[in-house]
């Protein structure tokens, strides 16, 4: 029954050999959601389809080619690359002076523009660095923008090495700078950000352009997906979006302008190092407007500074709820806007499991990588035929050969000032989970980074962290905590009066006391407009005003713990069914690996072993839309909108009877059982329906439309995480049945297929072995455990192909039919 069903399936592709491996035995009949069977395959047959699927694997390793007239994309890519490196070997010194240049302004072809010397190109250049310096009024966004052409100007003006094919390009860049120092281009700052943004991003691409062609005249110039041999093409790009943005400028007008930063030579090696998905730059969390200016422009004046006696790193600290994790995102966004060389990374509680601190280094490098292309090509050669490398846990290394490593060999590549970003430090979870991170900021290393080298770091002043942190020359620690009070009721006073402005019953009198009562935090106001605004059954705002200034501190609760309780109590009562399913809800969302959004908590539910259990979550989550995100949108994740409100749920002496126990053996075995039952129901022959094993994953164009489609989050979840909510649960007959239907059928490479279309394949190893220590010496599960065992080499042998082309798995189950 198996084969002629799987037989439907039968992948099409003319590259396909004519021949086919012995068929092998059927599988095995599935077991029901509610009553699923422990027969599965016999271990024998599977065991032969393991030892089978590895040969095929080996076989099609050895033999198995390309057509003749197939180019792989990695061999195209290699052979350019390569031409582009010899003929770097061959080039001859540029002169350092020029005469006459051919003009590619305007009539590009015929026009001939007398240059008289090198001088009168970049003077204008250096007459805008000192220029800028005086320019100490401008808002901190236009500051990182005018950094950045500073920096650009600095590169340029360093360069000896020019040459007619981009002198044009220069020309166009002293009017450029010319422009910028025009009287009328400064008074109007403000209201062209956006172009001024535009004309950054473009220079910088610019300045790069010149720098590398400079170095090695007439080499082919990967540009994109394609190479470009003629670099006047390049410069009258440049050219062109110069002169546009000048003219956008002088017209106060917003076109749409292309600006591509364009990665030179750039080397593609950096796929399998590990990377933490999610924990980058969140722009719903920026400031609000006008907030936050000073602390704001004195970060800004720290990393847009040329004092090489800078501190290399900033600690921004405070108490929860004081807005730390709001200005680094304000920070990393207007980085990102404007082109400039950065990484953000968050840690969050309701992530640990992920074990982020893991992957920091990695992930910062890996970014640092995208938004620079020198740093990835030395990033690049550092990890070239290493996975080893590409995937250690070890902080220390990767602090050395992905960061370290990577600058002393770029030094003067980079445009503008490079700022890493690492938010919620405080979050990583007990101290020994940030023990090595502070010890790197701490270190001799870390105080002679380059120059141009900054690393914001934010958190609350734990006491681990202070430690470190404090009274450490290269760091400078600047408390939120500290700021003056009329700065702070200015700022929560605009975000208030926006968020109440709609609502006819609240006036100036309101806002304020709201303002008073904040008492700085300005987590406290966001929750109190939402505690107003939202409202409650059958109470006007102004009722759901003044039921809030009634609150007060409580003995062992702050107000923001106050109210919080009295949100939930406002929708939840104390007692009774309603209770039970809120905590039953709140499990779930604080207990899954990570956070996911409102239908995949709804499949996920709709397996729970218990009938009554399988309700919709909306019928508790949705008078919670104060304290969680992903209620309103309901695409988003469902997750704690602070820090301090995930606090309260863990500890019972702030939270009462709305407390949520995560040690919960029960709710465990609900998510476990769940986990395990989605993966049998769901799982299936070529998921993703790709043509050919001779394609590699990389090279099927729609394959992120066709995942996001055919594994939704909760199969996608439960194909990562089933291990770890089975090694949370003691050892149960009926979770040991499921294991035993999935891995003793072809189940386990229907697993194995979805992780590899995840990118996920390595972390295979980790969740059989998982499995396995939780069967371990539990009676009639040995030819469980040998399958298991079979499997994880099966991963280890084979890995590297599943990765590169996930049809090898359904090619070779076919042929084993």
């Amino acid at each position: 029954m198996a084969r002629k069903q799987l037989k439907k399936h039968r992948l099409v592709s003319s590259e396909r050999p004519s021949s086919t491996a012995p068929n092998s035995s059927q599988g095995a009949s599935h077991p029901s959601a509610d009553a699923p069977s422990t027969a599965g395959t016999s271990a024998n047959t599977s065991r032969k389809l393991f030892s089978r699927m590895g040969y095929l694997f080996h076989r099609s390793n050895q033999t198995r080619s390309e057509p003749s007239t197939t180019e792989t994309t990695d061999t195209r890519i290699g052979n350019k690359v390569n031409v582009a490196q010899q003929a770097m070997v061959d080039m001859k010194p540029t002169p350092q002076v020029l005469q006459t240049a051919v003009g590619v302004v305007g009539q590009a072809d015929t026009a001939v523009t007398k240059i008289q010397n090198i001088e009168a190109i970049l003077q204008p250049l250096k007459l805008f660095n000192s220029c800028v310096t005086t320019l100490s009024n401008v808002h901190p966004y236009i500051q990182f923008a005018l950094g950045i052409l500073t920096a650009a100007s600095q590169l340029l003006i360093n360069q000896a090495n020019l040459d007619n094919e981009v002198f044009g390009l220069l020309n166009t860049v002293k009017d450029l700078y010319e422009f910028l120092m025009e009287k009328d281009t400064i008074e109007n700052m403000d209201n062209m950000k956006e172009t001024l943004r535009k004309i950054s991003q473009e220079m910088s691409a610019a300045a790069l352009f010149v720098i590398k062609y400079c170095k090695k005249k007439n080499i082919l110039i990967r540009i994109g997906d394609s190479l470009v041999s003629d670099p006047q093409t390049v410069a009258r790009g440049h050219i062109k979006n110069l002169g546009d943005l000048m003219q956008q400028y002088r017209d106060r007008a917003i076109r749409d302008i292309q600006i591509n930063m364009n990665h030179v030579l750039e080397d593609l090696n950096l796929e399998g190092m590990a990377y933490a998905a999610g924990a980058g730059l969140n722009t719903t969390k920026k400031c609000l407007d006008g907030t936050r200016t000073e602390i704001l422009k004195d970060i800004t004046d720290w990393i847009t500074t040329c004092d090489v006696n800078a501190p290399r790193i900033l600690w921004l600290h405070g108490q929860a709820g004081r807005g730390k994790s709001a200005i680094a995102h304000t920070i990393a966004s207007w980085m990102e806007d404007v082109g400039a060389p950065g990484a953000c990374f968050c840690f969050a509680r309701d992530r640990r499991a992920e074990r982020r601190e893991e992957k920091v280094l990695t992930t910062i490098a890996r970014d640092l990588a995208d938004r620079d292309p020198a740093f990835r090509r030395a990033l690049s050669n550092v990890v070239s035929n290493n996975l080893a490398l590409k995937t250690t846990c070890d902080v220390v290394q990767q602090w050395k050969r992905f960061i370290l490593e990577p600058l002393s060999k770029i030094s003067g590549e980079i445009v503008g000032n490079v700022v890493v970003i690492i938010d919620a430090l405080d979050e990583s979870g007990p101290e020994k989970s940030r023990k090595d991170i502070l010890g790197l900021l701490k270190s001799s290393e870390a105080a002679h980074l380059p120059a141009n080298f900054r690393i914001l770091l934010t958190s609350r002043p734990l006491p681990d962290i202070a430690r470190v942190m404090r009274d450490v020359p290269h760091v400078k620690a600047t408390s939120l905590d500290d700021v003056r009070w009329e700065l702070v009721e200015h700022d929560i006073r605009l975000y208030v009066s926006k968020e109440l402005d709609c609502l006819s019953s609240i006036g100036a009198t309101e806002v304020q006391n709201v303002i008073r009562k904040s008492d700085g935090l300005f987590e406290w106001a966001r929750l109190a407009c939402e505690f107003i605004r939202t409202g409650r059954a059958g109470e006007t705002w102004k009722e759901c005003y003044d039921d809030l200034m009634a609150l007060e501190s409580e003995e062992g609760r702050t107000l923001l713990d106050t109210t919080y309780f009295a949100i939930l109590k406002g929708s939840i009562p104390q007692s009774g069914k309603r209770l039970e399913r809120y905590r039953s809800v709140m499990q779930q969302v604080v207990m899954t690996v990570e956070p996911l959004p409102m239908a995949a908590l709804n499949s996920m539910r709709e397996k729970f072993p218990n009938k009554q259990d399988r309700y919709d979550v909306i019928l508790i989550l949705e008078f919670m839309s104060p304290v969680l995100g992903g209620i309103v949108d309901r695409v988003s994740a469902v997750r704690p909108l602070h820090a301090s409100f995930y606090d309260f749920l863990m500890d019972r002496s702030r939270s009462g009877v709305y407390s949520i126990e995560t040690s919960d053996a029960q709710h465990s075995r609900d998510l476990a059982f769940a986990s395990l039952q989605i993966l049998h129901d769901n799982l299936q022959f070529n998921i993703c329906g790709l043509e050919s094993s001779y394609l590699a994953n990389a090279e099927v164009s729609d394959l992120l439309k066709r995942i996001k489609e055919k594994i939704p989050h909760h199969l996608s979840y439960s194909s990562r995480f089933w291990g770890q909510h089975l090694w949370k649960t003691p050892f149960d007959l009926q979770l040991a049945g499921l294991v035993r239907a999935i891995v003793g059928s072809e189940k386990i490479l229907f697993w194995l297929e979805v992780l590899s279309l995840l990118g996920m394949v390595g972390k295979g190893v980790d969740i059989l072995s998982t499995v396995a220590t939780w069967l371990w010496r539990q009676d009639g599960f040995k030819d469980v455990l040998a399958l298991i065992e079979d499997g994880i080499k099966l991963i280890r042998n084979f890995g590297s192909m599943i990765v590169h082309s996930t049809p090898h798995l359904s090619q070779g189950w076919l042929e084993l039919l």
